[in-house]
């Protein structure tokens, strides 16, 4: 009596797995959007830029680093870095090119950058992927971020 063995051949098995990882490797990229994990940590670290910032900032107007090109109408500034960075009268960085955007150096060719708010222009939404510093009414710095457009 002979024994009828059954299942797959080492080879059958090896083509199959191959098969697998070539089409794995071919919806992978068109399943996963890694463009706005990428734009969202952008944002995020954009926002932490002008936190640190504008923490720096405080800290040198309150060290007594205050400076001021001489005019009643001229406003306070802090020198970081040979950058002068204004400040309003309780030390924190303005909300203009002059004040958080000067201090925390952002710049980039994605960024659409406008009196304290950065926007990622390569996102879906830029109405809901920014970074936006702006100063309360009491004169206090607040971070407001926004990334679910992104």
């Amino acid at each position: 009596m002979k024994k009828q063995q059954s299942g797959f051949t080492m080879i059958e098995l090896i083509m199959v797995i191959v098969i697998l990882g070539i089409l794995a490797a071919f919806a992978l990229p068109k399943f996963a959007d890694f463009g706005s994990d990428a734009r969202k940590a952008s944002i995020e670290a954009v926002a932490g830029s002008m936190k640190s910032a504008s923490a720096i900032v405080h800290s040198a107007y309150l060290a007594g680093k205050t400076k001021n090109d001489g005019g009643t109408d001229d406003p306070d500034y802090v020198e970081l870095e040979g950058q002068k960075v204004t400040v309003n009268s309780k030390g924190y960085a303005t909300a203009d090119g002059d004040g958080i955007i000067a201090a925390s150096q952002v710049d980039g060719q994605n960024y659409t950058i406008s009196a304290g708010k950065v926007t990622d222009s390569t996102a879906e939404d830029s109405n809901t992927c920014y970074a936006e510093y702006k100063l309360s009414t009491d004169g206090y710095a607040e971070i407001n971020v926004d990334s679910d457009g992104c």
